[in-house]
């Protein structure tokens, strides 16, 4: 019946139409239950690459939380060529390549659509196309200003985000398709087109969260993780690490552990190496003698510095690897499309809050975090030194105190480096959020940074709140790296096969080729100290991430700042290597 219903389909619809795919899969899942593995195989490579067409169409246009949902429906799918290869055919080398290639194709894929769409139309500016970005900018802004303002009354407030949301959407929509008469038609993402961007000493780690498929009842066991690790040469290999609910209560105690200064650290260490124990020590044998370490995590394996975790000998394993994040592995194929920068290096710094000449009385803070409830933000001594020593590394001229706004950051254009140091936010549940549907529209409203003025809401034009939203229409193209030197600037809400939707997403989205970017409050000065020496670094031709892990280790060796509440928050995301400068 399956194999009538799919000949039917193919002569009535086309090879390639959705129901199509449906078929192929239906009769790879019957082939897969009666424990043929071959014929499952077969149809099930045909069932993905019928998706896959019908995904590369479908993704072209539109807003993205349509693209999301569409995504969404091939969610079994992906799961199901996950958990055929781990679960029935671990040893067929087939198996693994179509379950890696379905994740290369699928993971991270709306904000690779989004950036690549981005880039094109930024290099290839025309009237129309630069309309169109400046008025999805205005509107982005606005609907920042709106959210993030008591209302007054909370149904015209509802009306007005509504349709601010719905012309924001329109513009997407528009830029998708403007874009796409720009692109040149790309070839599927391959395991072996990835592969060849692998360094020799480096090996791509793939990490994935799933749901099992179960031949005896047909239904889907509880979300676990899986590890993927493919090196330059030789075939990926995959591994499940267990299921995702004991994971996440390992990482969540790992966390807790080290965002606090003050909690011992032997009792680091414990929590440490219990998360190693599940995490990286399965795939040890796997890593073999690489040093460099491509992690592409999933869900809350975002939210944790792998180099903090600690090994069957009581090391760090910053002193053994080197680290560098990725949102997946097809980050590498963008990576190879360079653009130049269009202006110096550009430094925003030690923002004054008030209005110029206006003083208040306020406490400076230990760390960079701040609460957008409070009506006053205190003052960062340790930013105007940062600012200072690095503006004087980079010979370039900082923007500090009132010149520090919000407008200042969107006034950029592709600068080599954007390093700003001020207040991050990131708001897990706001409590001023009278539409909840805005923020599941639109998650990267819950977290930015604060800039000049802000205690009275008016920064060059702006209210002083810089909202991941708003960054995402920064113009970083050809900037090289972007350091974020403030608290939570890497977290945000939490995707699973789409990375944390935050201000990470928003400056890959921008187009910047690397970010340095905080998993916690950081301390004042001890991020100054972190981030000169870092700068020192880049300077003598270190690689980006090789610059960040040799300053780490520096801290880890001190005594003031061997705690890794000092030297672990910040993580390197992007291209790794040097700065051709």
């Amino acid at each position: 019946l399956y194999r009538q219903a799919l000949e039917m389909r193919k002569r009535l619809l086309g090879d390639e139409h959705p129901y199509v795919a449906r078929s192929l899969n239906n009769l790879a899942v019957l082939y897969f239950r009666q424990g043929d593995t071959n014929r499952a195989l077969e149809f099930l490579q045909q069932g993905v690459k019928v998706e896959e067409y019908n995904l590369a169409y479908n993704l072209a246009a539109g807003f993205e939380n349509q693209k999301r949902d569409y995504l969404q429906t091939l969610s079994e799918s992906t799961d199901f060529t996950i958990s055929f290869h781990l679960n029935s055919a671990p040893n067929n080398p087939k198996a693994a390549n179509l379950a890696l290639t379905t994740i290369f194709q699928r993971k991270g894929r709306i904000l690779d659509i989004f950036t690549n769409s981005l880039q094109t139309l930024r290099r290839n500016l025309n009237p129309d196309s630069q309309k169109l970005l400046d008025q999805l900018s205005t509107t982005r802004t606005e609907i920042a200003n709106l959210f993030h303002k008591q209302p007054e009354d909370i149904n015209q407030y509802r009306t007005e985000l509504a349709s601010l949301e719905t012309t924001a959407q329109q513009l997407e929509d528009q830029l998708s398709r403007q874009s796409q008469s720009f692109r040149i038609q790309s070839q599927p993402v391959t395991v072996e087109a990835i592969q060849k961007l692998i360094p020799t000493d480096a090996v791509l780690i793939e990490l994935v969260q799933y749901e099992p498929y179960n031949a005896d009842n047909n239904s889907w066991d509880k979300p676990r993780y899986a590890a993927y690790i493919i090196s330059s040469s030789g075939q990926p290999k995959g591994i499940d690490l267990g299921e995702a609910k004991i994971i996440d209560q390992a990482i969540e105690k790992f966390r807790a552990s080290l965002k606090d200064p003050d909690t011992p650290e032997f009792q680091v260490k414990q929590s440490a190496r219990a998360l190693d124990t599940i995490l990286i020590q399965p795939l040890r044998q796997l890593i073999g003698n690489h040093r460099h370490l491509l992690i592409s995590p999933d869900s809350a394996l975002s939210l944790i510095p792998f180099e903090a975790l600690v090994d069957e000998n009581d090391r760090y394993l910053i002193e053994t690897y080197s680290f560098t994040y990725l949102t997946s592995g097809r980050d590498l194929l963008r990576f190879q499309n360079h653009s130049p920068s269009q202006q110096p290096p550009v430094l925003i710094a030690n923002p004054y809050f008030e209005r110029p000449g206006e003083t208040i009385a306020l406490q400076p803070p230990t760390n960079r975090f701040i609460n957008l409830a409070q009506i006053n933000f205190p003052p960062l001594p340790g930013t105007a030194a940062e600012a200072k020593a690095i503006a004087s590394l980079l010979n370039i001229q900082p923007l500090t105190g009132a010149q520090a706004t919000e407008n200042a950051v969107k006034q950029v254009q592709s600068p080599e480096i954007l390093h700003i140091a001020t207040h991050g936010f990131f708001e897990n549940t706001p409590e001023t959020a009278p539409n909840e549907i805005t923020i599941d529209q639109n998650p990267l409203l819950l977290s930015g940074l604060i800039l000049a003025e802000v205690n009275v809401r008016e920064s060059g034009g702006d209210d002083g709140i810089l909202t991941a939203l708003e960054t995402s229409s920064l113009n970083l193209v050809g900037t090289k790296l972007v350091v974020l030197s403030a608290c939570d600037t890497g977290l945000g809400n939490i995707n699973a096969g789409e990375g944390v939707y935050g201000l990470r997403r928003a400056l890959v989205l921008a187009g910047a080729e690397s970010q340095v970017i905080s998993l916690w409050n950081v301390q004042d000065n001890s991020t100054k100290d972190l981030m000169v020496k870092y700068y020192e670094r880049l300077l003598e031709n270190q690689g980006r991430s090789e610059a960040l892990r040799q300053t780490q280790l520096e801290m880890l060796r001190s005594e003031e700042y061997s705690h890794p509440f000092y030297w672990a928050p910040f993580i390197p995301s992007g291209d790794w290597t040097p700065m051709e400068r």
